[in-house]
């Protein structure tokens, strides 16, 4: 199995960029356009942002040039791979769905899904834990 990198890039101490700032900082250091080729999410109260490339790059070479990178060093942010993961956590779920229901949703491609091995309810927090049998199931 060839070792495969995740195409989203983890970006911390985010709390001096704006969205915008941050969305520009990151054309211009890719040489991408926002939306087009990546996305951009910020993970509210955490300070943190997720960049997932849409159009085919080295991200391990992108981190290098973001560490690299003057206004990023002067803000203090971080950058680094997203872990690959098999198992995703689905919130907002009402309790009365089944996890036969979850699963089959979760395995169809449609859905961005794949084979799933295990499903996790968690009534009391409307939650579920997702396990897939690889991590390309888990868009």
């Amino acid at each position: 199995e060839s070792a495969e990198t995740s195409p989203s890039v983890v970006f911390e101490n985010i709390h001096g960029c704006s969205l915008k700032c941050l969305s520009m900082l990151l054309e211009s250091i890719s040489g991408l356009a926002v939306d087009d080729d990546f996305t951009v999410e910020v993970i509210p109260d955490t300070n943190v942002a997720v960049a997932t490339f849409i159009k085919s790059i080295d991200a391990e070479v992108f981190v290098k040039k973001c560490s690299q990178n003057k206004r990023i060093n002067e803000l203090k942010i971080t950058a680094r791979l997203l872990e690959l993961t098999r198992s995703i956590k689905a919130e907002n779920i009402p309790a009365s769905v089944s996890t036969d229901c979850i699963s089959v949703y979760f395995q169809n491609p449609q859905n961005g899904g794949g084979p799933v091995s295990d499903v996790q309810l968690f009534p009391e927090k409307n939650a579920a834990i997702i396990t897939f049998c690889d991590h390309k199931g888990n868009a």
